[in-house]
């Protein structure tokens, strides 16, 4: 009796002790494998951080990019709509009225036969009088001055 006792005793502590085996090796496998999960996410994470640190600057080259050729495409319109207009008026230029009309308006021209006049304002010239410069003159006044002081002998 004494055996079977022993026998049963001696099975339980070798069962005892090979369930706290089994228990330690799960323990460690888990341990394990969260260790090798660990060092995996770790690694990972270090991927995508190099990813963002390599990509930031050619993504900020990019953007800033699109944002110059946006802004010399807006040129490129701003001067072809300025070639556009400069060709309208080579073309309204090469109207003989036309050409006529300016010089009227802003040469004061006249036909032959015509009489020309200029009103002045006597209100506007009172007020012009203490700082009348060359830019208030018509132009052709200007040019009849600088032709009479180059005319001028210099004074020596």
């Amino acid at each position: 009796m004494a055996r079977d006792r022993f026998s049963t005793a001696t099975r339980l502590r070798l069962l005892g002790e090979q369930t706290a085996a089994r228990v330690y090796r799960s323990q460690t496998r888990r341990q394990d494998r969260r260790s090798r999960l660990t060092g995996r996410a770790a690694f990972l994470a270090l991927v995508v951080c190099s990813l963002v640190v390599a990509l930031a600057y050619p993504m900020r080259q990019y953007v800033s990019q699109r944002g110059e050729i946006a802004e010399q495409q807006r040129l490129a319109a701003e001067a072809a709509d300025r070639v556009e207009k400069l060709r309208d008026d080579k073309a309204r230029l090469q109207d003989d009225a036309y050409v006529r009309r300016l010089a009227r308006e802003h040469l004061h021209y006249v036909l032959p036969g015509e009489t020309g006049y200029t009103v002045i304002d006597p209100d506007a010239v009172a007020e012009r009088q203490g700082d009348r410069g060359a830019a208030d003159l018509p132009w052709y006044s200007n040019l009849f001055d600088g032709v009479d002081t180059a005319d001028r002998s210099p004074e020596r």
